[in-house]
């Protein structure tokens, strides 16, 4: 029992030491920064109930593709634009493309797993977006209003998009959170720390000389508010997830994942809809699984599920959507990750 604990404090203390200074730090203050200096009048445009789902969805999933985050940064970013105004089937479209399949994830799929798993991952991520949004759409169209944020949203003139200075800062602020983890992808994680500190320094100054104090104000109670909301919720599944983590026999997994059965689909989708994979993590694991033997379909269901889906994103998404939004999009995701590994195990990797 003791080792069990153990487990899960390490686990904590790993993604402490690893992910909150580097990526959850920037992602908050992104999200901030989006409920702040964006117009909703252009969120509600592009992105709203006005537009229409093929256009919306398909700008959701294109735009995910670039915003290359783990299951649970992806939160606070997807939750800034749905309190933005964005409609519930966008805001889940991002949750789950940006996580399970950014485009430098699947550059490192290619690398190690092949052009073919790439290609599958791109193209079962697009398929199940759409299938995605529109269930969560069907589901709770008649409940969505366009929400209001904690502190009243952007105080930007109607006619403003967003200002050049803002644009800016945002940019600034992306940057922080994406070449640390994906510009230095090996080495020691001091360097990491040592290009966001300088990154964060910089959009520091800016928006210290471009934005009068009041704007700063308000741009770190929105960012304040996502973490209150969100980050305790984190470190409780995390805890959880290294628990389980212990508990799971590796001689289990090689037994049951052989083959592409419905069954290795379904429980591969299940161990992907539970576990944390930080991204990029999610290829080589699944490499080590099919050396011993596990069938390209359930490899292709834990791609897609391991960094979309983690316990600590359930708990997140019910705090942050609501616990209906929450079971909904994650049963939503294990049946299309086990129909999707079974398809592409049986039909389109089959020899």
């Amino acid at each position: 029992m003791r080792d069990v604990v153990v487990a899960g404090f390490l686990a904590l203390k790993d993604y402490v030491a690893t992910h909150v200074l580097t990526c959850l730090v920037p992602a908050f203050l992104l999200a901030g920064g989006i409920v702040s200096f964006i117009n909703r009048e252009v969120i509600l445009e592009y992105l709203g109930e006005k537009r229409s789902k093929l256009s919306s969805f398909s700008l959701a999933s294109i735009a995910s593709f670039f915003v290359a985050a783990c299951s649970c940064t992806v939160i606070p970013v997807a939750s800034g634009l749905y309190f933005g105004g964005a409609t519930v089937g966008v805001a889940f479209i991002i949750l789950w493309v940006a996580p399970a399949t950014n485009v430098l994830a699947l550059t490192y799929t290619g690398s190690l797993l092949g052009a073919s798993m790439a290609f599958a991952r791109v193209v079962a991520a697009i398929i199940m977006a759409f299938l995605v949004g529109s269930i969560m759409s069907l589901a709770f169209q008649r409940e969505h209003t366009v929400p209001v944020s904690s502190e009243g949203g952007s105080s930007q003139p109607k006619g403003a998009i967003l200002e050049r200075r803002s644009a800016f800062l945002l940019f600034l602020v992306l940057l922080s959170l994406l070449l640390p983890n994906y510009l230095i992808r090996s080495g020691p994680y001091l360097h990491k720390v040592i290009l966001w500190a300088a990154l964060t320094a910089i959009f520091a100054t800016y928006a210290k000389l471009a934005f009068p104090p009041k704007a700063i104000q308000e741009w770190l109670r929105e960012t304040f508010w996502f973490v209150r909301l969100i980050f305790p919720l984190l470190l409780l599944g995390v805890f959880v997830v290294g628990v389980i983590g212990k508990l799971l026999p590796e001689t289990w997994i090689r037994t049951w994942l052989g083959g592409n059965s419905i069954r290795s689909s379904f429980l591969a989708t299940l161990i992907g809809a539970v576990s944390y994979f930080a991204t990029l993590t999610e290829a080589p694991f699944v490499s080590t699984l099919m050396k011993l033997g596990m069938g390209k379909g359930p490899a292709l269901a834990l791609l897609l599920t391991g960094p979309g889906l983690s316990l600590p994103n359930w708990l997140a998404i019910a705090r942050v959507f609501g616990g209906k939004k929450a079971l909904v999009y994650v049963a939503t995701i294990v049946l299309l990750g086990t129909v999707v590994g079974w398809f592409f195990g049986n039909f389109i990797f089959a020899p």
